[in-house]
């Protein structure tokens, strides 16, 4: 399985698939077939190849299959589940292109229709926590009650205790702009914090709640945004950030499939706080491997981050 490794110098990109190679060659032959309106059965066994070479390593298999059903758009997974109706690996990537279609403008998906895919995928697969981890992102796009997630979040937690798709859904569906509060998402990170290993799949749910935080005091502009930077000051945004920067830029210490996901919103929260020669390091230790989010907050993406990574590759 790749693991991110240090590239001093390379160029600046930008692929949903981050370091994983494997997927991001099945991920331009679904493109093709996508742009051809048509899923042929050696690219059908392509996918099912890659999403099974994960094994049991949940978060490289979640990441696989976010980043094909954004590959695939709507058709192709459907014709695939067509093909194989009770193959697992179809019905999650079906599913999974469902929930990001009905983030759509105008989007008529029946999210009823996928929530019942997820359970089907479930059965066959009672060991995986990744049918219940996008079921639990199918009732936070629908809104439905506290206690619909909550049993569906269970599920998750019994397979896989630190899974960052359902932590990451979870925190959504609790902040002050969904569904939930301020208080709530505390509730979330006093629950985890104390018992979540360093180097968990969900290690930046802590982190990746501060940033937000920071989004939302900056979104109104005037008086709001001047005291944005008062959160990083913020004792526990302080220590969140003086923990991440000590080990996460170690090379190797962060091991799970999005780790440069994880790199990318450090460096951007260290150069948010003004912590600029911490955050030298941790744009190094991502070898030039952008993400989408946080950077397009302030625009482009790979330009943002381009801009950062060439002054911390310079210092060298």
């Amino acid at each position: 399985m790749p693991v991110f490794r240090r590239r001093k110098g390379s160029r600046t990109r930008l692929v949903p698939e981050l370091d994983d190679a494997a997927l991001g060659q099945v991920r331009r032959r679904v493109e093709t077939c996508w742009a051809r309106g048509s899923l042929d059965t050696a690219v059908m066994a392509l996918m099912g190849d890659v999403i099974d070479e994960a094994g049991e390593d949940w978060d490289r298999r979640a990441h696989r299959l976010r980043v094909l059903a954004g590959a695939a758009g709507r058709a192709l997974p459907g014709i695939w589940r067509q093909h194989g109706p009770r193959d697992p690996n179809a019905l999650l990537l079906h599913a999974w292109s469902e929930l990001l279609q009905a983030g759509q403008p105008g989007s008529a998906v029946d999210l009823y229709d996928t929530r019942e895919t997820c359970l089907l995928a479930a059965e066959l697969l009672p060991a995986d926590p990744t049918p219940w981890a996008l079921h639990l992102a199918v009732l936070r796009v629908e809104r439905r009650p506290s206690n619909e997630l909550s049993a569906v979040w269970r599920e998750v937690k019994a397979r896989d205790p630190w899974n960052r798709e359902a932590h990451l859904q979870a925190l959504g569906y609790l902040s002050p702009d969904e569904c939930g509060s301020s208080a709530l998402v505390l509730d979330l990170l006093d629950g985890v914090r104390s018992a979540m290993p360093l180097d968990a799949p969900a290690a930046a749910l802590e982190l990746t709640a501060l940033v937000r935080t920071h989004h939302r005091a900056v979104a109104p502009g005037g008086l709001d945004a001047l005291g944005a930077n008062e959160i990083w000051r913020r004792p526990d945004a302080a220590r969140t950030l003086d923990q991440a920067a000590h080990y996460w830029p170690k090379p190797g210490f962060l091991h799970h499939a999005q780790a440069l996901a994880d790199l990318n919103l450090l460096a951007y929260a260290l150069i948010k706080s003004g912590r600029i020669s911490d955050a030298t390091a941790a744009l190094r230790a991502t070898g030039g491997m952008a993400t989408h989010w946080p950077w397009n907050v302030e625009g482009d993406p790979l330009e943002r981050f381009s801009h950062y990574y060439s002054r911390a590759v310079a210092e060298d």
